[in-house]
């Protein structure tokens, strides 16, 4: 795991006052990405964001790296008022997680939100799904996700009813197996930390963002979704961003252990 130390904004004692919450944000490797809506929004609402991206995976995909997208996401955060790290994570590795919880930890203090939009997708069905993509696809999504969170519940010492956990869904799994499947892995994970983390007066949320353009999508894929969209639309990250800051806020602590549709009424 490595960092972009030479272009973090202040750590915390070195920025704005130490008030504002801490927010970790996972899957934040593109300047037009879910991830990076989220973050910015948080810090709008006064948080201060530590963020992991993996430029590897990227680089695997069809839009392929953003250079310089971590120094601009993190000079917009700063522009909120935010302190702010950005942290290079391979969360296939099981080692990660905590090793992602002890650096934030050490630079800017405890993490009071925990949000995943990280993710593993490579198309594939059910009979051209590889071992290794597969595995690769749960390590990703479901046993990174486990791992977050049970770091988050281990440290976890902000006051009782302020934590929130936030993963993000998908259940396309029709041509897109270990995806979908690994995905729906994850809506357990998190839900079950609802119960298992009520000790810490944490809730724990899964949204199933919809279709959100952020520039993968063939125009035939674009077509149908917007017809199949009541709003006649496609979803922006800046629609799941509202809804993660309303989650994370206090005004959203009643809401917990749920599984949100958050696609414009798509059918």
């Amino acid at each position: 795991m490595t960092t972009n130390a030479d272009h973090d904004q202040p750590a915390r004692g070195q920025g704005p006052p130490a008030d504002r919450p801490l927010a970790l944000i996972t899957g934040v490797g593109r300047t037009v990405g879910i991830g990076a809506g989220i973050a910015r929004r948080l810090a709008a609402s006064g948080w201060d964001i530590a963020f992991t991206y993996w430029t590897p995976y990227d680089d695997r995909m069809s839009w392929g790296s953003e250079p310089g997208a971590t120094e601009a996401i993190g000079r917009a955060l700063a522009e909120h008022g935010a302190s702010t790290i950005a942290i290079e994570a391979d969360l296939a590795d099981p080692d990660t997680p905590a090793r992602v919880f002890d650096e934030v930890g050490q630079r800017m203090g405890r993490v009071t939100a925990l949000v995943m939009s990280h993710c593993e997708s490579v198309d594939s069905g059910l009979l051209d799904t590889t071992v290794e993509s597969f595995d690769r696809h749960f390590a990703v999504n479901a046993r990174a996700t486990w791992l977050l969170i049970r770091e988050f519940g281990r440290r976890f010492a902000a006051e009782r009813g302020t934590g929130r956990i936030v993963s993000l869904t998908s259940d396309h799994t029709v041509g897109n197996l270990p995806y979908g499947a690994s995905k729906g892995a994850l809506d357990r994970i998190t839900l079950a930390a609802a119960h298992e983390l009520a000790h810490l007066g944490v809730t724990a949320n899964v949204i199933n963002p919809g279709p959100v353009d952020t520039g993968w999508m063939p125009e035939e894929v674009r077509e149908h979704c917007v017809r199949g969209t009541p709003l006649g639309r496609l979803g922006s990250p800046q629609d799941t961003a509202h809804l993660v800051a309303f989650l994370c806020s206090r005004e959203g602590g009643w809401i917990n252990g749920q599984l949100l549709m958050s696609n414009g009424g798509l059918a």
